[in-house]
């Protein structure tokens, strides 16, 4: 009796794995009708701003920007995309908000001016 349980669990095993597979399958046809994947095969592999070139090894560095800012808005056509390396990424998406999503033109009176290391000689001397 044993054994027959051990082929049901096995049988049950396989099955679970199976679907693991079978949706990363799916999942990852998705992934290929994504923008992501229809900006890389629009345009060529490089950097909008900085001009970095990519290959297939390090093309994990280059990453769709949204023009306008609206994720959501993805027409066919590519207008609204760009590729970006991610730090030139980072970077524009930086310039525009902070890490609340203020933007500092709309508040400038919230940037930092607090300089903690302003007396530090004085009281080193201490």
């Amino acid at each position: 009796m044993n054994h027959y349980l051990n082929e049901i669990i096995m049988t049950i095993k396989n099955s679970k794995l199976d679907k693991i597979v079978l949706d990363a399958r799916i999942n990852a046809e998705k992934r290929t009708m994504g923008y992501r994947e229809q900006a890389l095969k629009m345009y060529p592999w490089v950097c909008g701003r900085c001009a970095r070139t990519f290959s297939r090894e390090n093309l994990q560095l280059l990453e769709v920007h949204h023009k306008n800012h609206n994720h959501d808005y993805n027409p066919t056509d590519g207008s609204n995309w760009e590729l970006l390396c991610t730090y030139c990424h980072e970077n524009e998406h930086s310039r525009v908000k902070d890490s609340a999503g203020r933007s500092a033109a709309q508040n400038p009176e919230s940037l930092a001016t607090f300089n903690p290391f302003a007396d530090l000689k004085n009281i080193l001397k201490k």
